[in-house]
């Protein structure tokens, strides 16, 4: 079980980037656009620096959705390594088998 203040911060910061998502998209399509004028790209480029540094999306963690484990997550499940062959082992998981060899 992860603490509950990583989680909350974790919370927090998905919040933070639905709030800036628009206007940062906005403004790296204005950097990354060829035909940008250079100081029009300059400015875009400051504002960006200029945004919280929880804005960023890649600074959200994957977490297991039950316990918050921060490492082994499956996107497919939404959990943690752990979890998923805990829960297949229960027969939780519909289609998910063991593999034997």
């Amino acid at each position: 079980m992860a603490k509950r203040g990583k989680i909350a911060r974790n919370e927090h910061r998905k919040a933070v980037v639905a709030r800036y998502a628009g206007r940062r998209a906005g403004l790296k399509e204005l950097v990354r656009r060829p035909g940008t004028p250079a100081a029009e790209r300059e400015a875009a480029v400051r504002e960006l620096a200029g945004r919280p540094r929880d804005a960023s999306p890649t600074r959200v963690r994957n977490r297991d959705a039950v316990d918050g484990r921060p490492r082994g997550h499956l996107r497919k499940f939404g959990t943690s390594r752990v979890r998923v062959r805990a829960q297949a082992h229960a027969g939780f998981l519909p289609g998910v088998r063991k593999a034997s060899w």
